[in-house]
């Protein structure tokens, strides 16, 4: 059996070698003549899977060690019996960990106050509702929309958890969930976590951008395509602040959107350690399922121990800027935002050499609940 993954993927070097002949390629790199006589496929976003890449080969199974499946083409997978599984969830707390960082940096650089503002996420999914659950114990109003859940909810579906990484939503209700419109017109902050499909391919456009509150701060850390980048652009002086992590045609990034942003990083919001080393088990865990390896398909990686919390919290100071100072500490924002200003066409180098951080420790939770103000 011969197996063909992304180099970039941590932590599985050795892993499959005494099952299977491996190789690996950037994924960039991995085109048919890679591919050919696979009978597997271990991947992430670079590499785009339909006819192309497929047509004559031999791969049965792909396995994205990513949350999202756009760059799959599905139906070409099931008419020809290729098996596909992502990484769902598995970055969730990073992308959370991003967005909630994010929003303090930019409140700590222009002394806003954001203590007590309505956040609108739109998109409650996996990444979605982890962010609703953290910033409403930061004391932030929370705006939902995601018509899809609300649907799901409305008609008595099992929200429960499905996978390792997915999320109970069992417990929420239709009341939970807002219009769009009722979203962008109320919400102090608008963040995005909407998978990138036919439907959403764009929707965030200057429409909609019109109906967003003037100061409002704009977050996307979903995928590039589902906005329209020039109308964001243009909603620059109404804005308060644009904090983009996502683009249109990866690598080769929008220039004048990096220009107008408040904060550019180069697609990094899941890159957590633990993200990575979540991704990673599930799919040599899916991988060995399939394969019917019993041997691999308990494999797994501990999280190494969290490092003690470094920060001195100043009573006296700000929330915010306090906040900044905590979360600066294990994801120094600013210190992303310069290295791909500083050189934009290395934004896959930047993104490939980035050290992974680790995410918001139960430590760091326990100071934050005792500086963050009584709403």
């Amino acid at each position: 059996m011969k197996v063909v993954i992304d180099s970039d993927i941590p932590f599985i070097k050795g892993v499959l070698e005494p099952y299977a002949s491996v190789v690996y390629y950037k994924g960039k790199n991995i085109g048919p003549e890679e591919v050919k006589d696979a009978d597997a496929m271990i991947i992430r976003t670079r590499t785009r899977c339909d006819a192309s890449l497929l047509d004559g080969s031999h791969v049965r199974f792909i396995a994205s060690a990513t949350i999202g499946s756009d760059h799959i083409d599905l139906d070409y997978c099931r008419k020809n019996s290729i098996t596909y599984t992502n990484s769902a969830g598995c970055n969730a707390w990073g992308v959370v960990q991003y967005v909630i960082a994010t929003i303090f940096a930019v409140a700590h650089e222009k002394r806003m106050s954001v203590a007590g503002k309505t956040i609108g996420i739109i998109g409650a999914g996996n990444v979605g509702e982890r962010l609703a659950r953290t910033a409403d114990k930061l004391g932030f109003k929370v705006l939902r929309c995601d018509p899809p859940v609300k649907s799901s909810i409305e008609n008595g579906e099992d929200m429960t958890a499905k996978g390792r990484f997915s999320i109970d939503r069992s417990q929420l209700t239709p009341a939970d969930f807002f219009d769009l419109s009722y979203v962008l017109e109320n919400a102090d902050i608008i963040s995005l976590h909407v998978p990138l499909n036919n439907e959403t391919k764009g929707f965030f456009n200057k429409e909609l951008l019109s109906g967003v509150p003037k100061n409002a701060l704009f977050i996307n850390s979903s995928r590039g395509e589902v906005v329209d980048e020039q109308a964001l652009i243009d909603s620059k002086g109404k804005l308060s602040a644009i904090v983009v992590d996502v683009w249109n045609n990866e690598p080769n990034i929008n220039m004048e959107l990096m220009n107008a942003c408040d904060i550019a990083t180069p697609h990094i919001a899941g890159y957590s350690l633990e993200g990575k080393i979540n991704a990673t088990v599930l799919a040599v865990n899916a991988f060995a399922d399939f394969f019917g390896l019993e041997d691999l398909s308990g494999f797994t990686i501990d999280y190494p121990a969290p490092e003690p919390v470094r920060t001195t919290i100043n009573l006296t100071d700000s929330f915010e800027s306090n906040m900044f100072l905590l979360l600066n500490e294990s994801f120094p924002v600013f210190e992303e935002d310069r290295k791909l200003r500083d050189n934009p066409l290395d934004f896959e180098q930047i993104r490939s050499d980035y050290i992974y951080r680790r995410e918001i420790s139960q430590e760091m939770f326990n100071i934050i609940d005792t500086i963050k103000p009584k709403i």
